[in-house]
């Protein structure tokens, strides 16, 4: 049996405001309904390695969903980060600070983190997905034009792959195109079988 017959008895919750990740789920052809808006103080401890930042979040966000699942809801919350040289890379506060960003990304490689959450009442798995991307040098040209023109301040590192800066300065990528998008689709659908395998028979 295919994943979305599967998955039909479940409500599948995608808890994220990233239309890049509900594409992608759509896309998978898994059906789901958006969460409500809820708030989550996305802080982490401050010696917690960076590689361990994303998935630590993705569980933070899940346990900050503010309603009760039901029996056959399946939440799904995710985080991507950017790190360079061991340095968490967020999402810029202004045009300016993309631009820092960037230049600091231009000509060098780097590592893109997912972690995604799977949450049901008495169920829970949480795994992370690691990419890594070179960029060409960028020149502050090409830099000043995709932020002016794409604003990236809602994106990790201050770029979307699918973009306009994607197509002229990425080199290379190791791992999941789709990961560096905000979700590994591919592995969470793996995920998705194992996790929802491993149920008690109450929810089949």
């Amino acid at each position: 049996m295919l994943l979305h017959d599967k998955l039909k008895s479940f409500d599948v919750v995608l808890a994220s405001a990233s239309p890049r990740r509900r594409e992608l789920l759509r896309s998978a052809g898994i059906e789901y309904r958006l969460a409500a808006k809820f708030e989550c103080d996305e802080h982490y401890p401050a010696t917690l390695p960076a590689e361990e930042v994303a998935p630590y979040l993705s569980a933070l966000k899940s346990h900050a969903y503010t309603e009760p699942l039901k029996h056959n809801e399946l939440l799904i919350t995710a985080d991507t980060i950017v790190v360079l040289d061991g340095e968490v890379l967020g999402k810029p506060k202004d045009g300016n600070e993309a631009r820092t960003i960037l230049a600091r990304l231009s000509g060098s490689e780097h590592s893109v983190v997912t972690g995604v959450t799977l949450r049901m009442p008495n169920a829970e798995r949480t795994f992370s997905s690691r990419s890594i991307v070179r960029f060409a040098p960028l020149t502050d040209e090409q830099i000043d034009y995709y932020v002016d023109n794409f604003k990236p301040m809602d994106k990790a590192g201050a770029y979307g792959i699918q973009e306009w800066i994607g197509y002229v300065g990425i080199e290379s990528i190791e791992g999941s195109f789709y990961n560096v998008m905000g979700l590994p689709i591919q592995r969470l659908c793996r995920e998705l079988e194992v996790f929802i395998e491993q149920l008690p028979s109450c929810y089949m």
